[in-house]
């Protein structure tokens, strides 16, 4: 019997896409939210407490960016509190080992080394949120949003390291007050970075969603 004589299946394939495209939007937003302002502290300020602020900011974006996809994978109820915390460290621990190894190296191969390592932590950080939330057979969901989310993030640390001047428009004359519109470098990073998040977080949602 075709789908279209199944209402009730259509409907539930209609859901759970749109459940899929609205959490992988919130999972992204969180991440640009708590790795852009870390990545905005630790690189504009190199004082201890600008670090201790950035890892607090990055380790609350990681545990609720953990909460997105645990509410929606599998029921609240079932939700295991200690699981998330740990899935929320070793998500933190990669953003600092990404950086720290782009800073230790420097220049483009830095850049292109970090982007390796930290592909392969979100690739198993991934892996282990699948295992926690919706125990399943490995199939592979974890790699491809692992490299795109990764690929996000060195556009992130290029733009930042080697562009020095940013996109504007030009000036918009309303009555007494003048507009300008100006994206700068880190503005530009931010919206890769934000653009390669939903697509990643689009797809292994999706997949964690399907029957």
């Amino acid at each position: 019997m075709s789908v279209i004589r199944q209402p009730e299946v259509l409907g539930r394939t209609t859901r759970r896409r749109v459940v899929g495209v609205a959490a992988a939007l919130s999972a992204a937003a969180v991440e640009t939210a708590g790795v852009g302002l870390w990545f905005g502290l630790v690189v504009g300020s190199r004082t201890i407490a600008a670090a201790l602020a950035g890892l607090g900011v990055l380790f609350c974006g990681a545990l609720l960016r953990t909460g997105v996809f645990g509410a929606t994978v599998t029921d609240l109820e079932t939700l295991v509190e200690p699981a998330r915390l740990g899935a929320a460290l070793v998500l933190t621990a990669g953003w600092i080992v990404w950086l720290f190894v782009a800073e230790l190296i420097g220049g483009s191969v830095g850049v292109a080394v970090g982007t390796a390592v930290l592909a392969g932590i979100l690739t198993g950080q991934f892996a282990l949120e699948r295992r926690v939330f919706r125990p399943r057979a490995a199939d592979g969901a974890t790699v491809v949003p692992g490299l795109v989310l990764a690929a996000g993030a060195s556009v992130l640390l290029a733009t930042a390291w080697f562009l020095d001047r940013g996109l504007s428009a030009p000036p918009l004359s309303l009555g007494f007050t003048t507009i300008v519109v100006e994206l700068t470098a880190l503005h530009i990073g931010l919206l890769a970075f934000a653009l390669s998040g939903a697509l990643a977080h689009q797809r292994r949602l999706q997949r964690a969603l399907d029957p």
